[in-house]
């Protein structure tokens, strides 16, 4: 098996259109043809990618993903919006301060957004698949929190409609929520100059799949791999515990 760190920005593979570079397409060429994905992730989202090298592997792997036995852990930076919203975001729970409750799940059936062609909704009846992601907030910063994401459903787009249901999108999720504003330094630091030729602090969307476990192929031994933070995450991080005031939660 081979798994790969893949970058923000990058597809996993080729969309209809086949135009430009995609991961399996350079992995292919490093690694051999015979390299198949065993699960993909958003084009935008950057992490961990599990690919296997042989027919074998590739049927084992993907029967723990189908199996629903493979422990899926995302990072999200989100954007905490007011009240209102979604009628059903039974995770818009919010404790005495406004903040995201430090532990909170999910479970609304995903359908493809029939009024936008590639992208999803919570869709009820028939349409709809059943989809469950569980939450721990791991930092709040008041209109800013970390996010640890465990999806138990591997649905499209999953973590990104569940959080926006919750009333807490993706920080840059323009397409299932996130208003838009931009995470400025200027916008936490009191006295802040230089606003002329301020950039965002991080300008992708702000999600990262940090971790996969599962039984290895060959060992039947139990594996976790692991992707550090992005260098925005970080730089972001730095200067919300700097100037916002956060904490660790739970």
């Amino acid at each position: 098996m081979l798994a790969v760190d893949k970058p923000c920005g990058l597809p996993v593979v080729a969309g209809r259109r086949g135009h430009g570079a995609d991961l399996m397409g350079l992995v292919r060429v490093r690694f051999g043809q015979n390299v198949a994905n065993v699960h993909r992730l958003d084009a935008e989202a950057s992490g961990v990618v599990l690919c296997a090298r042989t027919k074998p592997a590739l049927d084992y792997l993907s029967g723990q993903f189908q199996s629903k036995t493979v422990r899926k852990v995302h990072v999200a930076l989100v954007a905490v919006l007011g009240a209102g919203g979604p009628a059903d975001a039974p995770a818009r729970a919010r404790d005495a301060s406004g903040a995201l409750p430090a532990e909170f799940s999910v479970d609304l059936p995903l359908g493809e957004d029939a009024g936008r062609p590639g992208l999803m909704r919570v869709t009820r009846g028939r349409a709809g698949r059943q989809s469950v992601t569980e939450f721990r907030v791991l930092e709040s910063f008041g209109r800013f929190a970390l996010v640890e994401c465990r999806p138990l459903t591997g649905r499209t787009h999953q973590v990104r409609v569940h959080l926006a249901a919750a009333g807490a999108p993706v920080l840059n999720d323009r397409d299932y929520g996130d208003p838009g504003s931009p995470l400025l330094l200027s916008g936490l630091k009191r006295g802040y100059k230089g606003r002329d030729e301020e950039r965002p602090l991080i300008s992708r969307l702000a999600l990262h799949a940090s971790a996969l476990g599962f039984i290895h192929p060959g060992s039947r031994e139990p594996v976790e791999v692991a992707s550090p933070l992005p260098a925005e995450f970080e730089v972001a991080l730095k200067y919300l515990r700097r100037f916002a005031g956060g904490g660790p939660r739970g």
